[in-house]
């Protein structure tokens, strides 16, 4: 058996901890999307061109979309023309971006308005800085900052594929980017580094093979430090969405719990609109300890074969916090 074809067990720790996170009814779903290839989706990338433009001329090549029917602009093709769909020329020119949907959120729930000042603090490799973007219209500003300068070229190259002009980068670590911006930006949005558990296939052990519960208390100490960097860069009255690609409950409803408790009175969790079938309510306990009550309007996305795993909260600023 080829590697690319190998199956590998995932750690049995991190099927017991899933067990208390998901909800029974839902474990059986989400245990066996780990076994399925990712789903190919794309959001077309209307800075460039009309969805569609880019839709019947994808047609015309051959390629069977379906559309998301919570997103306009984006589309599902089979498994079998991913591979074609990356050698297209839709593709090639930055009019479309495969992306899962469980990353579009975050954006939808920030609603970025054309003619703010956004900060995206974690920003690479650069799809949710993409389409904020085209959310503005390519008007008010982004500022993206990456800390890991692979990562960070890979996000200017996307950006500048893509014919973003309103982004700026930055290489840098976003935990002191408030000391440069205090309170400056409408908006903050911070999908943080983790231990990406969300992401985790049977078929591709690097995507597991590092993690531990030590990997998620290493991962905990730079999410703390990012939101509270987040959180002072924002303007009070400001939005804030904080999001991970785990489902650890030390980096997501703890993260924001402890936050609310060390800036008591200046900012609030905030009910997600945007609803779908694969989410879940934020937890209000885990391993004994509690959580701020407010978590339970935090959502976390199950994976489903489609939606990759993920979680959300969406945070307003009330008040000065320096």
């Amino acid at each position: 058996m080829s590697e690319e074809n190998a199956v590998h067990e995932l750690p049995e720790p991190f099927r017991r901890r899933l067990e208390d996170i998901v909800p029974a009814n839902r474990f059986d779903g989400c245990w066996a999307s780990f076994s399925q290839r990712p789903a190919t989706i794309f959001r077309v990338n209307t800075l460039k061109d009309s969805v569609e433009t880019v839709c019947s001329e994808l047609e015309e090549q051959g390629f069977l979309l379906a559309a998301l029917p919570w997103k306009a602009d984006a589309f599902r093709v089979p498994d079998e023309q991913r591979r074609a769909l990356t050698e297209s020329a839709a593709f090639a020119t930055g009019r479309i971006y495969i992306q899962n949907p469980s990353s579009m959120v975050p954006p939808l729930v920030l609603d970025p308005q054309p003619g703010e000042e956004i900060l995206d603090l974690a920003a690479a490799p650069g799809g949710k800085t993409l389409q904020m973007a085209a959310m503005m219209g390519n008007e008010g500003r982004i500022g993206a900052v990456e800390a890991v300068r692979g990562r960070f070229f890979r996000l200017r190259d996307n950006i500048m594929r893509a014919g973003v002009e309103n982004v700026q980068t930055y290489l840098k670590d976003g935990a002191g980017v408030w000391r440069q911006c205090p309170e400056r930006f409408d908006r903050v949005l911070l999908d943080a580094p983790c231990t990406g558990e969300g992401l985790f296939q049977v078929h591709n052990e690097r995507s597991f093979a590092y993690w531990s519960e030590k990997k998620i208390a290493e991962m905990v100490r730079k999410q703390r430090r990012l939101l509270k960097s987040a959180i002072h860069c924002l303007k009070p009255g400001g939005v804030l969405v904080y999001s991970t690609c785990t489902f650890a409950p030390e980096e997501n409803e703890a993260i924001v719990s402890r936050a609310l408790a060390k800036f008591a009175g200046a900012l609030e969790v905030e009910e997600i609109e945007l609803q779908l079938d694969a989410m879940e309510p934020g937890l209000e306990a885990w391993k004994n300890k509690s959580f701020d009550p407010a978590l339970r309007l935090a959502r976390r996305i199950i994976p489903d074969g489609v939606m990759e795993g993920f979680f959300v909260c969406k945070l307003r600023k009330l008040e000065t916090t320096l």
